[in-house]
């Protein structure tokens, strides 16, 4: 994150030092007091250019529905309806997620994407890197919501003595399945090539789960022996978990629609004491990332 003093400030926005402190002291331009000096962070300051943006009258830009789209999680849920930031969801993955963002047919995209060629810190940026490649997205954002433990969701009790992928792959336990583009698959395919194996080495449930609760569901139902989701998802089946990593869990939007009232609702709740005491609740949750921007266009 870069940061800027009051004068560099001032010259990267164009204005006089002057004008700049009185829009300081009414609290209208983004900035923060360290040890008695202002400093401007500057992606905050291109955000907050944009979010005045006149535009000649026939030039119509659409407006993205206020749905959160991408991949399911409960914390992420919630949040959206204590928040009362009026955001609906729709649960479909990480990739449709983007997909969908880049058509303008969501606000935000709730994303964790992992990618085959990671290096050992399965906490790498893999999503910073899908927004970068992404078409269309020249101006987005990439907001931190937490950080989740994912693993193994196996049954009460784990009967097949499961410790890791090691152990699914030797011992043939049927494993439940998410469908492609979803950010849980898209780990179990890295953890797989790191341990010299691929998707066709498991004893696979062939219908996929389209979240993660729902992949739980089968594990319980006795369906599947095991599966990659969220050891929330595990505790709210009641079911068994060993942790494989813990990753970044992160909302992608534009820059326009960072400034929008309902999203600007939702970034004001993840400072909430509330947020962090769910996330405790819930288990297996970091939410110091929640709020921070990870990577701006």
């Amino acid at each position: 994150m870069e940061f800027l003093t009051t004068s560099e400030a001032a010259d990267y926005l164009r204005l006089g030092e002057r004008k700049l402190y009185e829009l300081v002291t009414t609290g209208a331009i983004p900035c923060s007091k360290v040890t008695g000096k202002w400093l401007f962070p500057r992606h905050e300051l291109d955000l907050w250019v944009l979010s005045g943006l006149a535009r000649p009258a026939g030039m119509l830009i659409a407006e993205p529905p206020p749905v959160v789209g991408g991949s399911r999680d409960e914390l992420l849920d919630w949040s959206l309806r204590e928040s009362g930031s009026g955001l609906g969801s729709i649960s479909e993955g990480s990739a449709r997620g983007l997909e969908r963002l880049q058509r303008n047919e969501v606000m935000a995209a709730a994303v964790h994407f992992h990618a085959l060629d990671a290096s050992d810190n399965l906490a790498s940026d893999a999503s910073v890197e899908a927004l970068r490649a992404a078409a269309d997205l020249h101006d987005a954002v990439l907001v931190g919501f937490v950080r989740r433990e994912t693993g193994l969701v196996l049954p009460h009790g784990n009967p097949k003595q499961l410790h890791g992928l090691t152990d699914v792959l030797a011992t043939g336990a049927r494993m439940a399945m998410r469908q492609q583009g979803t950010g849980a698959q898209m780990l179990l395919d890295m953890l797989l090539k790191r341990a010299g194996a691929s998707i066709r080495d498991l004893r696979r449930i062939e219908t996929p789960a389209l979240t993660g609760p729902d992949l739980a569901e089968l594990v319980r139902a006795g369906q599947a022996d095991c599966g990659i989701a969220t050891r929330a998802a595990a505790r709210s089946a009641r079911l068994d978990f060993v942790p494989l990593v813990w990753e970044n869990f992160d909302l992608a939007m534009r820059q326009r629609s960072y400034f929008r009232p309902a999203m600007q609702a939702l970034l004001r709740f993840l400072n909430e004491r509330r947020l962090r005491q769910r996330a405790e609740e819930l288990t297996g949750y970091d939410p110091s990332p929640a709020g921070l921007i990870r990577f701006a266009a």
